[in-house]
C-alpha cells in the first residue's frame, strides 16, 4: 500500500517528502525466514491466503503469528523486494522442478534450518501426525534395536505413547530381561512431565528419526514375497522349488510373508462379507472356478443361500475356463481385500501356526 503525502503545518511540501524517505528508510531492515513468510502471507491476505493457513499445523500458526505481531511497519519497497524475491527463486532457472533437494532450498528461504530440518525428517520418514505416530510406523525389530540402549524408564515412556499393538511387538524382540523390566515399570509409571516428554521427543526426532530415512530399508524378502505374489501359479511354483534347493530359509521366509488367495480363507466374516459387497459377481465366479473346495466351501459359507446358489450356477454356466485368467481373477480379489485393509476397512490377519485357534 502506498503512503500518504500529508501536509504538515508549518513546512514545505519537499520538506514532508525528505521526512517520509528518512522515515523508509529507518523501517527498512533485514527480515528473518518466518518473518518473511508473515508478511507473504498478510499480502496475500484472509481470501488468498486461507488454502495456505489451512495446510499450517498449529504450531506453524502460532510461529507465523508471533512473527506477525512484531512486524511493525512494512515499506513498500520491502514488500516489493521480498515479492521480488520469491519469484526470482521460483522462476530464475525458467523452470521448475518439484524434489526433496528444491522444496529444502525453498523451505529454508523463509524458515528457519530447525524447522526445515523438522519438516523434511517428517516428509521423508514413516507416516504420522507426530513422533509417536510416526515410531507406529517404524519396524519392531528396528525401534527395539534403537530402544534397547536406552534407560528402561525411558523405554516404557516411549511404549506407553505408542499404540499397544506396536508396543507389543517391540516388547517381544526386546531381550527378555529387558522386556520384563519395562513392563514393571510401565505398570507402575507416573504421568510424566511435559519437560521431560519434549526432551525425549527432541532426542527421538534428532538421534532417531532423522537418521531413519537414510538408513532404513526395506527387508528383500519383504520385496520378493510381492514378486512371487505377482507370479501365475506356475510361475510361483517353479521358482519356489527351485529356491527351496537352493535356499530353503529364504524359500519358507518369502512364503510367510505372502498373501494369497488362500489367506483369505482366514478373514473373519465381517471382513469377507465387506471384501465380497466391493468384488464383481462374475469376478468371484471365475476365481472360485480354480478354487480347492474349502476355499469355495469358505466363501460360500458367507453367502446367503440364494447368492450361494447363484454363483454355483454361475461357475457351472462357464464351463471350461483358462488358468491364466483364474490366476488373474483370484490376484484381483487379493488386490481388492489388501486395498480394503491398507483403508482400515477389513483387517487382514495370515493366520501362522502360532495364532490359529484350537478347539
Amino acid at each position: 500500500m502506498a503512503l500518504a503525502n500529508p501536509q504538515i503545518p508549518g513546512g514545505s511540501e519537499d520538506s514532508a517528502q525528505k521526512n517520509l524517505v528518512v522515515n523508509d528508510a529507518k523501517n527498512q531492515r533485514n527480515l528473518s525466514g518466518d518473518e518473511k513468510a508473515a508478511v507473504l502471507l498478510l499480502a496475500l491476505g484472509p481470501d488468498f491466503g486461507k488454502p495456505i493457513w489451512e495446510e499450517l499445523d498449529e504450531i506453524e500458526i502460532r510461529q507465523l503469528s508471533r512473527a506477525m505481531v512484531r512486524l511493525g511497519p512494512i515499506t513498500q519497497d520491502m514488500l516489493d523486494e521480498l515479492l521480488g524475491e520469491f519469484i526470482m527463486s521460483v522462476s530464475s532457472s525458467g523452470a521448475m522442478s518439484g524434489n526433496t533437494d528444491t522444496t529444502e532450498r525453498l523451505l529454508l528461504s523463509f524458515l528457519p534450518q530447525d524447522r526445515v530440518d523438522q519438516i523434511m525428517e517428517e516428509i521423508r520418514g514413516p507416516a504420522g501426525r507426530n513422533i509417536w505416530e510416526k515410531l507406529s510406523n517404524v519396524q519392531e525389530d528396528i525401534l527395539a534395536s534403537y530402544l534397547k540402549n536406552e534407560y528402561p524408564q525411558t523405554i516404557a515412556v516411549v511404549l506407553t505413547k505408542i499404540s499397544p499393538d506396536h508396543a507389543s511387538r517391540v516388547l517381544s524382540v526386546l531381550p527378555e530381561e529387558l522386556a520384563l523390566d519395562v513392563v514393571q515399570r510401565m505398570l507402575s509409571i507416573d504421568p510424566v512431565q511435559k519437560d521431560i516428554l519434549e526432551k525425549i521427543e527432541a532426542t527421538l526426532r534428532t538421534e532417531f528419526m532423522s537418521t531413519l530415512s537414510h538408513t532404513q530399508r526395506r527387508d528383500s524378502h519383504e520385496q520378493m514375497a510381492d514378486i512371487f505374489n505377482a507370479f501365475d501359479r506356475q510361475t510361483e511354483a517353479r521358482f519356489m522349488t527351485a529356491l527351496e534347493d537352493i535356499n530353503r530359509d529364504s524359500a519358507e521366509r518369502i512364503k510367510s510373508l505372502m498373501f494369497t488367495f488362500d489367506d483369505l480363507t482366514r478373514l473373519e466374516s465381517a471382513a469377507i462379507q465387506t471384501l465380497l459387497q466391493n468384488f464383481d459377481k462374475k469376478e468371484l465366479a471365475l476365481a472360485l472356478k480354480g478354487a480347492s473346495d474349502g476355499a469355495k466351501e469358505f466363501f460360500f459359507s458367507n453367502m446367503s443361500a440364494r447368492a450361494s446358489t447363484m454363483m454355483r450356477d454361475d461357475m457351472d454356466a462357464m464351463g471350461a475356463v483358462r488358468l491364466k485368467d483364474v490366476d488373474e481373477a483370484q490376484s484381483r480379489l487379493v488386490n481388492t481385500a489388501k486395498d480394503l485393509a491398507a483403508r482400515g476397512e477389513i483387517v487382514i490377519n495370515k493366520g501362522k501356526a502360532d495364532e490359529e485357534m484350537i478347539q
